[in-house]
């Protein structure tokens, strides 16, 4: 494993692109950054509190935050896609997001953040985002604890989710009109908490081991193969990337800014990551404004 980042905050959110190579957000410290040939430049300025990040098939980027919002490829353009009360019940905004293999955006979101403590007062919820840009719950806030990690299995038919709250990643059975159906229980952490996830082809299912300084990787079983460690004890997410998918990225962060501790790690792998598509959410470009 080697450190190919650092001097961040918390960083979240990573996602692979072939022509931009690995962006990622500090969620802390603000903005979106992209790593290319061991070379760091920002895409998006300032937007803080970003938790997760989709491709979209034009280039540009959706975004998680206070609210879930388009970002042009230039990265200085918005379109607000859903406001944070989408659900009416007090949601502070939006974590982890994915595409789904039709090109639809699932965006989880927070009730409350997390205290002192690690408490959360208040439970999210599950949205998605269909191809005409409209928006319904598929779990309804305050049913998720603290909402996390999202990502497909090979065959599109199951979708994983991260419920940090109870340190579960649960699987749900992907219906035609994107609805879920038959939680499992896939994985309990028995040290940590899961955060951001990532799914290979075969099957097994990496799982950001936040507060265990960890990545933990899964059997489609769910069965616990193996763990990486990392060097840092927040651990936020993984993200398989490179020309064939086979590189893994390791985000990492603190909740204390003077630590500096948002690095990225990089190590080489053997199997190949489950190609995430491109959303294709309508944007309507009239409404596009200039936002930082």
């Amino acid at each position: 494993m080697e450190q190919v980042a650092e001097g961040f905050d918390l960083l979240e959110g990573p996602v692979w692109e072939d022509r931009r190579g690995l962006l990622f957000a500090d969620a802390e410290g603000g903005g979106v950054y992209s790593l290319c040939d061991g070379h760091i430049s920002t895409v998006v300025p300032h937007r803080r509190g970003i938790g997760g990040m989709a491709l979209h098939a034009d280039g540009g980027l959706i975004v998680g935050g206070r609210n879930l919002a388009y970002k042009g490829a230039a990265g200085e353009e918005t379109l607000v896609l859903v406001e944070n009360d989408v659900a009416k019940s007090a949601q502070v905004g939006f974590s982890d997001i994915v595409s789904s293999p039709s090109g639809q955006v699932y965006a989880g979101t927070l009730g409350s953040r997390p205290d002192a403590n690690g408490h959360v007062a208040r439970g999210g919820g599950l949205y998605l985002i269909d191809l005409d840009g409209s928006c319904r719950a598929v779990i309804p806030a305050p049913q998720v604890r603290h909402t996390n990690g999202l990502g497909f299995s090979p065959d599109g038919r199951h979708l994983y989710y991260a419920d940090s709250g109870v340190k579960t990643v649960f699987r749900y059975r992907v219906e035609a009109d994107g609805s879920l159906s038959e939680r499992h229980a896939f994985a309990r952490l028995e040290q940590g908490i899961p955060d951001g996830l990532a799914v290979a082809t075969d099957g097994s299912v990496w799982v950001a081991g936040c507060f265990a300084s960890s990545v933990f990787v899964y059997e489609p079983t769910g069965a616990l193969r193996h763990r990486i460690a990392v060097p840092i004890n927040i651990v936020t997410n993984v993200c398989f990337g490179g020309p064939a998918l086979c590189d893994v990225f390791i985000t990492t962060g603190s909740l204390e800014a003077s630590k500096k501790e948002g690095r990225v790690f990089h190590m080489a792998g053997e199997i190949p990551g489950v190609p995430i598509a491109a959303a294709r959410i309508s944007i309507d470009r009239s409404r596009l404004a200039p936002h930082l």
